[in-house]
């Protein structure tokens, strides 16, 4: 099945793109995806980075099992003031 994955503020620049489409297994959940990326993009493997996740644009754990188009998005720490 296939999900769409964005990225934003530093993981987008580190991935290198804002967006994509990922085949993933049935039982697949939003923490197998993460790491997935981080296999595919080494550069989203930052020690100790916390994320939050949506799916759909509601927050979900990171033991949400994904569904076919589910749009999925990886919230990185915001600083700033």
């Amino acid at each position: 099945m296939r999900v769409r994955v964005k990225f934003f503020a530093m993981l987008r620049e580190r991935a290198g793109t804002a967006e994509l489409l990922k085949e993933i297994d049935d039982g697949t959940t939003i923490a197998q995806l993460w790491e997935s990326l981080q296999r595919e993009f080494p550069r989203l493997a930052v020690p100790g980075l916390r994320l939050l996740y949506a799916v759909n644009q509601s927050y979900v754990t990171p033991d949400h099992v994904l569904h076919e188009s589910d749009e999925v998005v990886f919230v990185p720490p915001v600083s700033g003031g």
